[in-house]
């Protein structure tokens, strides 16, 4: 279902400093998700969405985002959009309100990071290199190198592969691009093998950072759905999840310490970062002012 809806505003500014993603600046253009992770945070209850799976299309957001962007020259910083939801899920191939964001983005050089777990990402590249100019950042979220899991754990989602091949391509043409190794899931994709191969594909499609989280997070509303899935497609898993954490926020995997050496040791092989480069806006008045009182001294 999908519904039309105004805002107030569009850009939400972080509390505290974003030392993960380099964000200062939230955008979601959309609200709901099309993708039915079966893990994903928005169906938690602090956040009253319901059914995420009911897509409310913000219609006024890119006349907010023209209105907004102007007021923030003088402290550029990062725009990000993915964190409640992906910004090129399927309704984003008709209706391209990503992609005209991004074109205001573009216009008044300022920086952003996406957070994907789609392919479409691909049809913005051109405007993606221009912001390139400032910085530009795609992240895409692999949880599972094989297909057929990322399947059943992101059902809606384009498989793996796909995102491999778009990342692919945006690092071919010098956009910036890595991978949100998050979440893993204990007891279903938190082995050796699937770290090692998510990490060996990110080098072959050309990925400059890999973030990882080794583990997965669950709050109430979020839990409930997460466990009635469990008990569906992975038998026996949701009684391990119970015993082992209980009501814990952060569930991370018994096999962590493995699970990071294999990354820690690959990403070292490999040369690719596990940390991001972050957007520092050039300081072109403070230069200004250096170089006008170097004249008065030589003066």
């Amino acid at each position: 279902m999908i519904q039309y809806i105004e805002t107030k505003s569009i850009l939400s500014k972080l509390r505290e400093k974003d030392t993960w993603f380099g964000i200062a600046y939230n955008m979601n253009l959309y609200r709901g998700c099309q993708h039915g992770c079966i893990y994903c945070d928005t169906r938690s209850e602090c956040y009253g969405i319901n059914d995420i799976s009911t897509i409310s299309v913000k219609k006024n957001a890119l006349d907010l985002l023209a209105k907004e962007l102007p007021a923030k020259r003088k402290n550029r910083a990062t725009i990000g959009t993915g964190s409640m939801n992906d910004p090129y899920m399927p309704v984003e191939k008709e209706l391209q309100l990503t992609r005209k964001a991004l074109q205001i983005i573009a216009s008044e050089k300022f920086s952003t990071h996406i957070i994907t777990k789609s392919n479409l990402v691909k049809r913005d590249a051109d405007i993606l290199q221009d912001i390139s100019k400032t910085y530009a950042a795609v992240s895409f979220t692999i949880t599972a190198a094989d297909d057929s899991l990322s399947q059943q754990i992101e059902p809606h989602a384009p498989p793996s592969s796909e995102r491999f091949k778009a990342m692919k391509l945006l690092a071919e043409r010098g956009i910036y691009t890595g991978v949100t190794l998050m979440p893993i899931l204990p007891f279903i994709s938190d082995t050796k093998e699937n770290i090692a191969a998510i990490v060996g594909q990110a080098k072959e499609s050309g990925a400059s950072y890999i973030l990882p989280m080794f583990g997965v997070t669950l709050r109430k509303g979020s839990r409930e759905y997460f466990y009635q899935i469990l008990d569906k497609r992975f038998t026996g898993i949701k009684e391990k999840y119970q015993s082992r954490f209980g009501e814990q926020y952060e569930c991370f995997s018994p096999n962590y310490r493995i699970l990071t050496d294999t990354f820690e040791e690959l990403c070292v092989k490999f040369g690719i970062a596990g940390r991001m480069r972050f957007y520092h806006p050039k300081a072109y008045q403070q230069q200004s002012i250096l170089f006008t009182n170097e004249k008065i001294k030589k003066q």
